[in-house]
């Protein structure tokens, strides 16, 4: 295992990562925007956020990339389908883990339990992100097994 290649190789799969979600944002198969939600835990200004939470997605990637990497390592064998079924369990927690757990840090998401008070400007992502759209958990679901695959791939020939 290559371990400098996993900083490169994470950003890259990171990068197409935000790419899909993005292009599928655009194309009108879900209302996440990923870099969006992670810029306004920093930042009240949408056009920053976009800019600090495309960084802030790609921190996060790379330390997913490690947790792939150290996987890969430890099965002795880095493919395009081990990456994928990696990208199927990542994309499962993220949506039924990390989604949901986003209202109760966020200082600009709702939550059920905010009430009228709340000044929150986001809406809370819900059940497996589906306040953001029916396609949404398809949308990220896909990316990451793009991203799995894409990391088996590229630490593979490492």
């Amino acid at each position: 295992m290559d371990w400098a290649g996993w900083a490169l190789f994470g950003s890259l799969a990171t990068t197409v990562l935000t790419a899909v979600m993005i292009a599928a944002q655009l194309a009108g198969f879900s209302r996440l925007d990923l870099p969006l939600v992670l810029g306004t835990a920093v930042t009240p200004d949408p056009d920053r956020a976009r800019v600090v939470g495309f960084f802030v997605h790609l921190a996060i990637g790379q330390g997913f990339a490690l947790g792939y990497a150290a996987t890969f390592a430890l099965l002795h064998q880095a493919t395009w389908w081990l990456g994928m079924m990696l990208g199927l369990l990542h994309g499962i927690v993220a949506l039924t883990v990390l989604l949901p757990l986003l209202p109760g840090v966020h200082p600009r998401m709702a939550s059920r339990r905010a009430g009228p008070r709340s000044t929150a400007v986001l809406e809370p992502p819900g059940l497996l992100g589906l306040n953001y759209g029916a396609q949404t958990p398809a949308v990220a679901v896909v990316a990451h097994l793009v991203y799995g695959i894409a990391l088996g791939l590229l630490l593979q020939v490492s």
